[in-house]
């Protein structure tokens, strides 16, 4: 079978098992990157022939992910198991030509084996016992039902391939040991359907986790053995955290539903993750989608590790979140203010608060806490705050302020600063003794947005009962 084409085709082939990884959704990128710079196709594959932990929700998740964070896709999904049909033609293939053999082995008893050799520091592959099984030891063990697996017959072949990231790498045959390509339930493993698909799918280029590299001799083989072209490889480089330390749960969340819940854009999430070991050059780090594409090349990935770093992630979020639509941000945050009713005719006031919040957090959440903050009925206050600024002279203070700005006529942002100022210069004191109590008392917090149109937006209502609220406790 020949699989050579000029289109560029390239493939993610997610298994169903768990959430949608961080490290998933930046190989999914830079395979949809490279095609759609290329003008070719993005495939998505699931690969689901381990039954006991593959779920329709996790196939749904990997699907919605994708959605989320705008990579589509231009075939699929296809299922694996869907395909052990076509899988079992190819084991024929190779047990007719003597490419493959039966093995009897018990895996428990073998394991044993490779354990007590790694305790002794002693090489170990397995040494092709059933291989040289007489045809009357066959007989005998199929006769009494011994389960067997399927072992692809490893030639007396160097394998040397260049791989687009990391250059020539060479494999001797000694160091490959033949290895299962059908368990003994009949389910095809890893190595062997995947070089199936990829063949049958007319993948050329395989672009995937470095961890991958050690897979890499064995299905060349495969690819030989069934007669199938070779296509390009590519290992990206692994995603470490901050402890250069491959990335795990102990460095927080890993899951791209988590990372959305923390309130993180799926803009921010793409940018970040494109950088995470590819480098568009000039030291550009803000991109669209657009010029992420016009800009991607495989020769511009790093072979050394990249450093996930959650600060980071959250400097380029804040970048989004200020440079995005109001209207776009009112519609995200909507769901995350149930408690509170932002009616029609309060619209045009929601995206006043937005457009003042929005230049002072990091994430969705930052910004529901601090636009929410502007709604709430009753406001809560951190004890530290209080404690510091909320005083018993603080108080006084802001009862006298309260009495001026209960008598502007103009309650607007700079009449407000003016009366604060004025009476700060009346008191012998800094403004900023003034300001500190007033926006504790009027959000609870001691830092956000400027305080003068923070009060405007409120209104004069909100903000005399307020500060009465604190005066009089």
């Amino acid at each position: 079978m020949n699989t050579e084409n000029k289109e560029i085709r390239v493939r993610i082939a997610p298994s169903p098992t768990g959430a949608v990884h961080v490290g998933l959704v930046r190989s999914a990128l830079y395979n949809w990157l490279f095609a759609r710079h290329n003008h070719g196709k993005f495939v998505l594959r699931i690969e689901d022939t381990d039954v006991a932990r593959s779920t329709q929700e996790s196939v749904q998740a990997i699907i919605e992910g994708f959605k989320w964070v705008g990579i589509d896709y231009d075939e699929g999904p296809y299922f694996q198991s869907q395909r052990f049909e076509i899988y079992r033609q190819y084991t024929k293939k190779l047990i007719d030509e003597n490419k493959a053999y039966f093995c009897y082995c018990n895996p428990d008893e073998l394991e044993a084996e490779r354990q007590k050799a790694w305790e002794k520091k002693i090489a170990w592959k397995y040494d092709r016992r059933c291989y040289n099984l007489t045809a009357e030891q066959k007989t005998k063990y199929d006769a009494e039902n011994k389960p067997k697996a399927l072992r692809f017959l490893i030639p007396n072949e160097t394998v040397i391939f260049d791989d687009i990231i990391h250059g020539s790498i060479k494999k001797e045959p000694q160091d490959i040991e033949d290895f299962i390509i059908v368990r003994g339930d009949g389910t095809p493993t890893y190595n062997f359907a995947v070089v199936i698909d990829d063949a049958e799918m007319k993948i050329n280029h395989i672009i995937r986790a470095v961890e991958h590299i050690a897979n890499t001799p064995k299905q060349i083989l495969l690819y030989k053995a069934l007669g199938f072209s070779l296509p390009k490889f590519a290992h990206l480089p692994l995603l470490l955290g901050t402890d250069k330390k491959k990335l795990s749960k102990r460095h927080g969340a890993l899951s791209l539903w988590e990372y959305k819940k923390a309130g993180f854009l799926p803009e921010a999430i793409i940018n970040f993750l494109a950088l995470m070991g590819w480098s568009p050059g000039h030291d550009i780090e803000i991109m669209t989608l657009k010029q992420m594409i016009d800009l991607f090349s495989l020769e511009r990935v790093n072979k050394a590790n990249a450093v996930f770093d959650i600060n980071k992630l959250e400097w380029m979020n804040s970048i989004y979140i200020k440079n995005s639509n109001s209207e776009k941000l009112a519609n995200e945050l909507l769901p995350l203010l149930a408690e509170i009713q932002i009616k029609p005719e309060d619209h045009k006031h929601f995206l006043r608060v937005i457009d003042l919040t929005k230049i002072r957090v990091r994430t969705l959440i930052e910004l529901r806490d601090m636009v929410g903050a502007f709604y709430l009925k009753e406001v809560q206050y951190d004890a530290e705050n209080v404690a510091k600024y909320l005083t018993e002279q603080a108080k006084d203070y802001l009862k006298q302020m309260n009495t001026r700005f209960e008598n502007l006529a103009e309650f607007n942002t700079a009449n407000l600063e003016n009366e604060l100022r004025k009476l700060a210069e009346e008191l012998g004191i800094k403004a900023a003794v003034l300001v500190h109590p007033c926006r504790v008392a009027l959000t609870g917090k001691s830092v956000g947005p400027p305080l003068f149109e923070t009060i405007e937006l409120l209104g004069k209502e909100t903000t005399i009962k307020r500060i009465n609220n604190i005066v009089n406790k």
